[in-house]
């Protein structure tokens, strides 16, 4: 698998996927290139299959895009993690993290959550602005949080049970 590796003050590894499709690594500054290789080698069936089905679920910038455009917002890299307790963040820089258990949630959801990230773009709060600026999108947003706290924790649980 090729794949470009930042070193940084993080104290995790992470694995980001660019618009183009590229893989970067980020490693703590403390891990030896050799643990890097080694996490990266063990992991790799695992990344193989993650990205795989992230592609396969449309959570890709070609399917941001359409709503960025509609929203009037920009954005800067997406990456997908399989993360432990959020479905999604938006960083002050503006680039977009996703869960990749979205892919077991039903498309109107995951959509939810990709427009809630976007409407950080406007507001970097959870304000009424920001809520309004969802339900420009989704009017019926709380159905879509609903069955995220219905049925989110009980996904995220089976995942760390398989860890």
């Amino acid at each position: 698998m090729n794949y470009k590796l930042i070193r940084s003050k993080r104290k995790s590894i992470a694995i980001e996927i660019d618009r183009a499709g590229a893989v970067t690594v980020r490693a703590p500054y403390r891990m030896p290139n050799v643990a890097v290789k080694a996490f990266l080698e063990d992991k790799q069936d695992w990344i193989r299959k993650h990205i795989k089905k992230a592609q396969e679920t449309s959570l890709e910038a070609a399917d941001i895009e359409p709503l960025a455009e509609l929203m009037g917002v920009d954005y800067g890299r997406v990456t997908i993690r399989c993360q432990k307790t959020r479905w999604g963040s938006c960083s002050s820089k503006g680039n977009l993290n996703f869960n990749c258990l979205l892919m077991h949630v039903p498309i109107d959801v995951r959509d939810y959550v990709i427009i809630h990230e976007l409407a950080h773009r406007k507001h970097m709060n959870h304000s009424k602005n920001f809520w309004k600026e969802v339900e420009i999108m989704i009017p019926d947003y709380k159905e879509k949080r609903k069955w995220l706290n219905t049925y989110g924790e009980e996904i995220m649980q089976r995942k760390r049970a398989m860890e």
